[in-house]
């Protein structure tokens, strides 16, 4: 063998090692989500997506729900935000999540008071993004469900409440509780006026199951590390490990005052 190839394969051998290891080092930090004292995500977003590729197919109920509908007052890139909060406010929170992870009610746990006195305040937009990462990585169709119900409830103005209620009662991450329309229906009489025959119909018809699987996919195109991602006016804050709901608020009242 010439000195040329033992080269070419050396160094090809090199390139793969050192792939590997950007590979595990990668995983390795998506596998920290650190939120409050400590909140730990256990998805790696590479490694669902394969997944996701490999389920593709299985659950086609949303790829006959017939055309995208996006639910009232969503806004953004192809109506994929649902924002909560002051049109106005100087600072946004992008959230992109999934009512089926555990990461997310974490997140939603440390920081839900604060977020709401900001936005409540006129200080913060909230822009909720869905995502349907855990029915790719678990199996099963709740995220996907819990999603569409949340995007009938903004169709009445009742998203953050539902959204809540969601996450209050998330089910243990291997039991696809949500993708029981019976069971979101029930939550729904957690929200005062949400429970109607229209929201019914709205979750039982999937009206938005097709923006769903579009918003699913905005959040991979996105090469995002994982659900819950969060964004701070634009900047991804989601690996920041000295992150805290009173960091945040501090963030928040500075871009308020600037």
């Amino acid at each position: 063998m010439s000195e040329k190839n033992r080269d070419g394969k050396r160094n090809a051998r090199e390139r793969l090692a050192a792939e590997r290891e950007k590979h595990k080092a990668a995983e390795r930090r998506r596998r920290t989500l650190i939120v409050g004292a400590s909140v730990v995500c256990m998805l790696g977003l590479a490694a669902v997506i394969g997944v996701v590729a490999a389920n593709s197919g299985k659950d086609d109920s949303a790829k006959k729900a017939g055309p995208v509908v996006a639910p009232s007052g969503a806004q953004g890139q192809d109506a994929l935000a649902i924002p909560v909060g002051k049109e106005g406010a100087k600072s946004t929170l992008t959230v992109w999540e999934d009512f089926r992870c555990p990461a997310c009610k974490g997140f939603e746990t440390a920081y839900r008071s604060t977020v709401h006195e900001l936005a409540d305040a006129g200080k913060l937009k909230v822009e909720y993004h869905l995502a349907t990462l855990i029915d790719g990585n678990m199996g099963g169709s709740g995220s996907r469900r819990a999603a569409n119900a949340a995007a009938c409830a903004q169709d009445v103005g009742k998203f953050a409440a539902y959204h809540d209620v969601l996450y209050e009662n998330q089910p243990e991450e291997t039991k696809d509780a949500y993708a029981d329309n019976d069971r979101l229906i029930e939550l729904a009489g957690k929200v005062d006026g949400l429970d109607t025959p229209a929201f019914r119909a709205c979750v039982r018809d999937g009206t938005h199951d097709t923006w769903v699987v579009k918003s699913d996919q905005a959040f991979r195109n996105g090469h995002f590390g994982g659900t819950p991602t969060v964004l701070f006016n634009g900047k991804n804050i989601y690996q920041d490990q000295s992150m805290t709901p009173a960091k945040l608020k501090k963030m928040v009242e500075e871009a308020d005052q600037g």
